[in-house]
């Protein structure tokens, strides 16, 4: 069967071995998950990859370290994922666990007419 990548995390499926993504948008939001969690130097043959959002785990939740993250999502995107418009990045606290970071990026895909929601919490 047709499909665009394996859905992480990987399981096994009946139908095509494994679970894949069958659409653009949904690929496109596990590549920006992918690209968020990804710490700088941690991919292969690509140092300069990946925001690193863990590497701001124990800061203070201020507006400088939200500015800072908001823009190295934004130039990581603009590098690697060109084709996506962040259309909105929103930061808060996690409702059950206050001393995480929730982040929630609002995207859309270049030629797709769907605008999607990332949302983590770190």
């Amino acid at each position: 069967m047709f499909g665009y990548a394996p859905k992480l995390p990987i399981h096994r499926d009946s139908k095509d071995g494994f679970t894949l993504i069958k659409s653009i948008p949904e690929s496109v939001k596990q590549n920006l998950k992918n690209l968020v969690l990804t710490a700088p130097g941690e991919r292969i043959m690509d140092p300069n990859f990946g925001v690193g959002i863990r590497g701001w785990l124990f800061q203070q939740n201020t507006q400088e370290v939200q500015d800072q993250i908001e823009d190295r999502v934004l130039r990581q995107v603009k590098r690697y994922m060109p084709f996506v418009q962040i259309r909105q990045i929103r930061f808060g606290e996690a409702i059950d666990i206050p001393e995480k970071l929730f982040i929630q990026i609002e995207f859309s895909v270049e030629g797709q007419p769907v605008i999607d929601i990332l949302q983590l919490v770190v």
